[in-house]
């Protein structure tokens, strides 16, 4: 397996979560790709930690389907999975539609703030073509009805499966699909802002909804 040449910082008091975190981020980006073989010896190493947290991660991995482990051989990344994708984008659709319904009559000025911030700082990205800034942005951006529900079990679901659901915005933030998300995401703090839960939790599914799921969208299929 070639182990990436970064060395990340490990935060010492949330080891399993660090450690987790970074092996799903590689997966997600790419560093570690579909199909490679993940030795626990060599995570660590590269990681700086023991085994241990190495193997839970890898076990949560495997819950999420990020990887497949087969007990007493190996464990490798997964390949993209079709049905793993279209299943994980209409639960975390689904979830964030409950988020926004329940956070739209906690939120203040100050969370609609960050969102028409975070609107702004996707759509720079989208437009310089930085799929990277514009997923942080996407994150931040959805992320603040999440907060504001503090709904711990769905905030638990979003955790395992949005992680699947990274290659598809991958696919469409790098296509002509990511401009479809301007006016989604307009109408969605537009709605908050009005404090129409209803519709605003409707609008939050659909940008999560209509996420492609396959290897090759056609962004004139984007609503």
């Amino acid at each position: 397996m070639p182990i990436p040449r970064s060395v990340p910082a490990i935060d010492r008091r949330l080891l399993r979560d660090d450690v987790y975190g970074r092996l799903r981020d590689a997966i997600v980006d790419g560093s570690l790709a579909p199909g490679e073989q993940l030795r626990d010896l060599e995570l660590a190493a590269w990681l700086g930690v023991s085994r241990t947290p190495v193997r839970e991660a890898l076990l949560r991995l495997a819950e999420a389907g990020l990887v497949v482990a087969r007990p007493g051989s190996s464990t490798t990344v997964s390949s993209l999975d079709l049905r793993d994708v279209r299943g994980a984008r209409d639960v975390v659709a689904a979830m964030h539609q409950v988020a926004v319904r329940e956070a739209v009559p906690g939120l203040t000025e100050d969370d609609l703030a960050a969102m028409r911030t975070a609107e702004r700082e996707f759509r720079a990205a989208i437009e310089s073509g930085d799929v990277e800034a514009a997923l942080r942005a996407d994150d931040v951006l959805h992320g603040v009805p999440v907060r504001v529900a503090a709904n711990r079990a769905l905030s638990a679901v979003l955790d395992q499966f949005t992680p699947v659901l990274r290659r598809a915005e991958r696919l469409r933030f790098a296509s002509l699909g990511g401009r479809a998300s301007f006016a989604r995401h307009e109408e969605l703090i537009r709605l908050c802002a009005a404090g129409d839960a209803e519709r605003a939790a409707d609008v939050a599914f659909d940008t999560w909804a209509t996420l492609p799921a396959d290897a090759d969208p056609d962004p004139a299929t984007e609503e």
